[in-house]
């Protein structure tokens, strides 16, 4: 199975419970871009946070996608795609001569002027048919790791088993896979370890980002990626503290729901085990981190959506809130319009409604994905015909 954040969203699973659409329901729609003046005007090309622009970060993540839509799977995927207007040979079209344009243009007034002139805009229908997504944030963490099992090192990640597709239904749940306790004592995984990590929680987060690079107590590094799950639905770990009275709906962070953890651990053996939804892993031997259509993700330029509805590996245009930290480290949310290609999807994603952008790895990119939480638009562009 592909490598994929599968979890996504923060674990706090703030997805909206619209219906799924059904392809007679259209999730895009024609959309008239000159009547937002802001729209396309990306000027984290030219200068961002991180200091100089990341135009070289997106024509990568262009070319990520093109490799992928040269792929058979990717022509079995078009051919079966419920938009009949929009194709693989449309969106191989359109990201090429993209691709022109960022390498031409000088400016983001020039590169906004001539896509507006040379595209058409879909936008996504939402959450709501009119056009609301919401948007969350996730990210690749690093941890401390250890190949073998130690006093210090007690929580492992598990290889995907063999005969996972021969396993009975309902399959094994969290608890019995990984104990209560989350170390695997008594597990039938048992043999299947395929690195310890000396804290629970960081083990769990493993799980919802579905990926991580690893610092080896031995001082070398390792990158794990997702091998597959357990066909649990998604669970959100968050909600349930919600629900349960930990903290109000409103601000719930992922920062704060790792705060509640570390103020009161005993939280960890109640919660962690009702997400009956297990993921496997693999030793991706050092290399970048890669989404569900098995390219490459790029910080602030892959998004994730449901793939039964949007168009793998297009072309996409975000207008929301996205959190940049400042030179005091603080989070500032400006709101952007920034040009994205969607390349991997999610459990928790099942509607036009819901966006995960990747953020990036490490620390900044964890706060910053941590308390990402805003509604906007999802536009797809595709040369006009």
């Amino acid at each position: 199975m592909k490598r994929t954040f599968a979890l996504l969203s923060l674990g706090l699973g703030l997805a909206f419970t619209t219906p799924h659409l059904e392809a007679e329901a259209q999730p895009l729609e024609w959309s008239n871009p000159q009547n937002n003046s802001s729209l396309g005007y990306d000027e984290q090309l030219w200068r961002s946070f991180r200091g100089a622009g990341d135009k070289d970060a997106l024509l990568q993540s262009i070319d990520n996608s093109l490799r992928y839509l040269n792929t058979p799977k990717a022509a079995e995927v078009y051919r079966n795609y419920p938009v009949r207007w929009i194709t693989r040979d449309r969106v191989l079209r359109s990201l090429l001569r993209f691709r022109q344009l960022v390498q031409q243009a000088a400016s983001p007034q020039e590169l906004q002027a001539a896509v507006k002139q040379e595209f058409v805009f879909y936008r996504s229908t939402g959450q709501d048919n009119r056009g609301t997504v919401y948007f969350t944030g996730y990210y690749e963490p690093i941890y401390q790791a250890s190949r073998t099992p130690t006093e210090e090192y007690r929580y492992p990640l598990y290889r995907r088993p063999g005969n996972l597709e021969q396993w009975r239904t309902p399959q094994p749940s969290r608890a019995q896979l990984e104990g209560t306790d989350g170390t695997g004592k008594n597990s039938i995984l048992r043999g299947s370890e395929l690195v310890w990590l000396r804290d629970r929680l960081e083990a769990f987060l493993v799980q919802i980002q579905g990926s991580a690079k690893l610092k080896l107590a031995d001082g070398g590094t390792m990158t794990v990626g997702y091998s597959g799950s357990t066909n649990y639905p998604y669970f959100s770990v968050g909600q349930a503290m919600i629900r349960d009275g930990l903290h109000p709906r409103d601000g719930f962070t992922l920062p704060k729901m790792i705060n509640l953890f570390r103020q009161r651990p005993y939280l960890l053996d109640r919660y962690i085990p009702q997400n009956n939804r297990f993921i496997f892993f693999r030793d991706t031997q050092g290399a970048q981190a890669s989404g569900s259509l098995s390219v490459p993700v790029t910080a602030d330029r892959t998004i994730a959506t449901d793939k039964d509805l949007m168009p793998p590996g297009a072309l996409a245009l975000i207008d929301t809130q996205i959190p940049i930290p400042d030179s005091q480290g603080r989070m500032q949310t400006p709101r952007v319009s920034r040009y994205v290609l969607d390349q991997d999807a999610g459990s928790a994603i099942k509607t036009p409604g819901r966006v995960d952008v990747f953020m990036g790895t490490g620390e900044v990119a964890g706060s910053r994905a941590g308390v990402m939480g805003y509604r906007g638009a999802l536009y797809y562009l595709m040369l006009k015909e």
